[in-house]
């Protein structure tokens, strides 16, 4: 099973790993065209809808490969209006093949005739709310025809993930999904079909380009919409919470605020003007401090626990403390995540340990990724939170699921880097779901310290990375 929106992630992936996308089409195609095969003999009438965009090309890619049918194809639009360029090149190819064609720029000169299959490819699992037209009246004859009707990944009009529809949305009687179920079939009344359209298993389990589609941001946005940050930490340090804190900001968080002891608060505000820093008494967090911290803490998005923190007894008490009464999402990191085991807590967390650290929390490592990815894995389930293990290949897991990133280099062992990779994870957070935002967040971090490595080669620091981080979430640049 596997949502709209990984799918997706998964698409960009397989294309960044050798597979285009102009390939899958092709491979989608083809499997249409087999479905159909199975669903009316030779001869017969297959009327193809289309939509302008890839739901649309794997139609007609479909309709070249049903030479023993009688095969119309109605594009829902002007050609020219083709939202991608390899559904265009197939359009053009069924033109220059002088198919029987229609294109359909007013929705009431919309007609069906008779055939014995509908093809339904107007829209795909990327499409969400209400058809408009000329989709709503086409929709509407579909389900008016007595012919069969067949949808291409997910009846045009339903949400893929949810089963629901805002509007008038195709009836169909079977429909062809590719790599694997969406979670809205399920609730449907017809056959499905999963076909295999070659997705190598790497763009699922690696992270990739793909990953960073989410962060695509509404320009209607406002101050605030992106996360509001707390970083608690420092006193034994103060470079660690500062770092996490600005990192938050390069990845995307509107605000980043760090609570750490009083006496080191003006250093932490020296590191950058654009930090909001609030200093709290003595020279290190302690169960008294908690009170405050929490009421400071319920109004942030996600808290980052444990950058330059230290292990002094009442610091590692106070992290119990606010864990336990604490019911939001928090990062832990560094010395913070001894306690998370023995914690009963509401809240949200993404344990951010190295494999020593993760030793120490209890779980167990191997130098074999596929073997940690299953030690990990299970370490999660136990704990009930994700685990992002660093590594040369991070593991990412919130117990049923997982994710593997090899970005990075041995470059990023060198202190710092993983106050960013925390602080780039809270910020992620605030606007992705806990497994999401640790799997970008470790991609983001590598592609990072990658970028500085090829510029300086040896001898990075941290500040490289954060340098670098903006650049490394835009989702436009593929590997």
């Amino acid at each position: 099973m596997i949502t709209s929106r990984r799918m997706a992630a998964v698409d960009v992936n397989a294309e960044s790993l050798g597979v285009p996308r102009k390939q899958l089409m092709e491979s989608s195609g083809n499997a249409v065209a087999r479905v159909c095969r199975d669903l009316t003999d030779p001869g017969s009438s297959v009327a193809i809808v289309a939509g302008r965009g890839n739901n649309g090309g794997d139609a007609l890619v479909a309709a070249r490969f049903l030479k023993e049918y009688d095969v119309t194809v109605h594009l829902l639009g002007r050609p020219e209006t083709i939202s991608t360029d390899i559904a265009r090149e197939n359009w053009e190819a069924l033109v220059a093949s002088e198919a029987d064609i229609q294109t359909v720029t007013d929705s009431a000169t919309f007609e069906l005739d008779d055939p014995d299959l509908v093809v339904d490819a107007m829209l795909g699992t990327g499409v969400t709310g209400a058809l408009r037209e000329p989709e709503a009246t086409a929709a509407r004859a579909l389900n008016d025809s007595s012919a069969t009707v067949l949808s291409v990944d997910v009846p045009s009009g339903v949400d893929a993930d949810t089963g629901e529809a805002a509007g008038v949305a195709v009836e169909a009687d079977h429909v062809v999904t590719f790599h694997d179920d969406k979670p809205g079939l399920g609730s449907l009344d017809c056959d499905v079909t999963v076909e295999d359209i070659g997705i190598p298993v790497a763009a699922e389990v690696f992270t990739g380009p793909g990953d960073l589609l989410s962060l695509r941001r509404d320009p209607q946005s406002h101050k605030g919409d992106h996360g509001d940050v707390l970083v608690v930490g420092g006193g034994p340090y103060t470079g660690a919470p500062a770092l996490a804190a600005q990192a938050a900001l390069r990845a995307g968080a509107d605000l980043a605020r760090v609570a750490c002891p009083e006496h080191v608060a003006r250093e932490v505000q020296g590191y950058s003007e654009n930090l909001i820093v609030r200093g709290f008494s003595g020279d290190h967090l302690a169960p008294d401090h908690v009170p405050e911290l929490l009421d400071f803490a319920a109004d942030r998005d996600v808290v980052v626990f444990g950058p330059g923190l230290g292990d002094h007894d009442e610091s590692l008490a106070a992290v119990r403390e606010f864990l336990a009464a604490y019911d939001g999402t928090a990062v832990v990191d560094a010395d913070a995540l001894q306690v998370v085991p023995d914690v009963e807590t509401e809240a949200t967390l993404i344990c951010t340990p190295h494999q020593g650290e993760l030793v120490k929390m209890g779980g167990e490592t191997d130098t074999d990724w596929e073997t940690r990815r299953e030690l990990v894995r299970e370490f999660a389930a136990d704990l009930g939170h994700v685990l992002l293990v660093k590594g040369a290949y991070d593991v990412v897991s919130d117990g049923d699921e997982d994710r593997v990133n090899r970005t990075g280099n041995p470059g990023m062992t060198v202190g710092g880097t993983g106050d960013v990779l925390a602080g780039a994870t809270g910020a992620l957070a605030s606007v992705l779901p806990p497994l999401d935002a640790a799997a970008v967040a470790a991609y983001a971090n590598g592609r990072a310290g990658d970028a500085a490595a090829d510029e300086f080669g040896g001898g990075l620091v941290a500040t490289d990375l954060l340098e670098r981080l903006p650049a490394a979430l835009e989702g436009d640049q593929h590997e």
